[in-house]
């Protein structure tokens, strides 16, 4: 007996041995992982340049076409070194509640060795985080497209996503208090508060602050060329894959699961858009086809990874028929110009995800990021993170372009305008008339 206890002593002794060990070992690369973030971050950056660039260049009149394309890609290139500067290490580094610290600026203490949870490395999660950011000040030129100064629009895209979108990245996504609300904290899984929302009232009070467009009620401002706004938004379509099923973080179940939700979402905005503007006009029109799948996408961001496809059928079709009426009805009601109804489509497509998220989640579907039942308690969680996230936004955005405003105009002047910023702003044209 002695000799078998001293044998299963040993054996308990090696197996102890070899557990610190593997507990020990660090971290592996996960290359499926890997190539899957790599694509996910590819796919998040082409829907800024190409798609939210062609989708924003077809809706407008000709003569902008060419600066609105260009704001669009522009915009990215400012994100992508103030991002790398600044923004990524105030959203993920460190700090308290409301805003990362500065340990990762300029990223010069980045580790290109470390590994984002244990799998894939943290600077293609840099570049999978700077493409929602991308999206975010792309959309927000939408606003005041037609008559804001391309200087003025970088510099104020520059402070915004410093001042404005870095902290609302830590609020939820670094770490922060939105997180630790009672419940499950504010579930976003692929950005819909982040950066819908946020975009969303931003753009309704650039908007506001820079004025009408000149002839704006009195002249046809309809889209010069909707295909190419199809175009674009058939990119976003694809790329939206790379925003919700990237944001599982791993080549998963979940983001196998957060893609069908995602494509049924789409479908469902857009034929629930198409069919009530076919009863209201008795025509469908394509401009508000492609705008409705825009709408399901927006509304099943923050629900992706969390719901089944029924709560994404409920979500799309809803967010298709109510961004329908805020784009039709509200601006006009509510006397403000917003050129390509970004707050329409964003900010109200994100609240309606935002808080049906609360309602449809499935704890079964969240796993570790969200495990929790949708009920009462977590649709008022949803719509506290709403509020939080729409009063940085706006109180940021009239702050920055008020400072902005003592220095120069906003806008451009009434005759540059009218010939068309493609020529007084770049001094180039697409062609043709205007």
């Amino acid at each position: 007996m002695n000799m078998f206890a001293k044998l299963a002593a040993g054996a308990v002794a090696l197996l102890s041995t070899a557990a610190v060990a593997a507990a020990e070992a660090p971290p592996e690369l996960d290359t499926g992982t890997t190539a899957w973030m790599l694509t996910a971050a590819v796919l998040g950056l082409m829907m800024t340049v190409p798609g939210v660039a062609m989708f924003y260049g077809g809706m407008v009149r000709r003569k902008n076409m060419l600066s609105t394309a260009g704001q669009c890609f522009a915009i990215c290139c400012v994100i992508s070194v103030v991002w790398a500067m600044i923004g990524y290490s105030l959203a993920f580094s460190g700090g308290n509640e409301y805003i990362g610290n500065l340990d990762l600026a300029l990223l010069t203490n980045l580790d290109m060795q470390s590994l984002k949870n244990g799998t894939f490395p943290e600077s293609v999660y840099i570049v999978f985080q700077l493409g929602f950011a991308a999206v975010a000040g792309a959309l927000i030129a939408g606003a005041v497209a037609d008559r804001m100064k391309f200087s003025v629009l970088l510099v104020f895209i520059g402070i915004w996503s410093v001042v404005v979108y870095a902290p609302v990245v830590h609020w939820i996504w670094g770490g922060g208090f939105l997180r630790d609300l009672k419940g499950g904290g504010v579930l976003d899984f692929a950005g819909g508060t982040i950066v819908h929302i946020n975009a969303g009232i931003a753009g309704l009070v650039a908007c506001i602050m820079v004025g009408k467009r000149t002839g704006y009620g009195n002249e046809d401002m309809s889209p010069h060329n909707p295909l190419f706004s199809v175009i674009g938004v058939s990119l976003l379509w694809v790329g939206w894959f790379g925003f919700t099923g990237g944001s599982a973080l791993v080549a998963g179940t979940q983001a196998g699961t957060a893609m069908l939700i995602t494509q049924t979402s789409a479908a469902a905005g857009a034929l629930a858009w198409m069919l009530l503007e076919w009863w209201l006009n008795k025509k469908p029109s394509i401009v508000g086809l492609v705008s409705g799948a825009v709408s399901g996408l927006v509304a099943i961001t923050p629900a992706a990874g969390y719901v089944a496809p029924g709560g994404a059928l409920a979500i799309g079709v809803t967010a298709g028929l109510i961004c329908c009426l805020a784009c039709a009805y509200l601006k006009y009601k509510l006397h403000y110009d917003d050129s390509l109804d970004v707050f329409g489509i964003h900010g109200v497509g994100g609240l309606v995800g935002a808080v049906l998220t609360g309602a449809f989640a499935k704890e079964v579907i969240g796993g570790a990021d969200g495990a929790i039942d949708g009920d009462v308690g977590q649709i008022w969680t949803q719509i506290q993170g709403v509020l939080w996230v729409a009063l940085i936004s706006a109180v940021g955005t009239a702050v920055i372009l008020g400072a902005i405003r003592l220095v120069t105009k906003l806008r451009v002047t009434e005759e540059d305008e009218l010939e068309g910023l493609d020529y007084t702003q770049h001094g180039e044209v697409v062609g043709g008339d205007s």
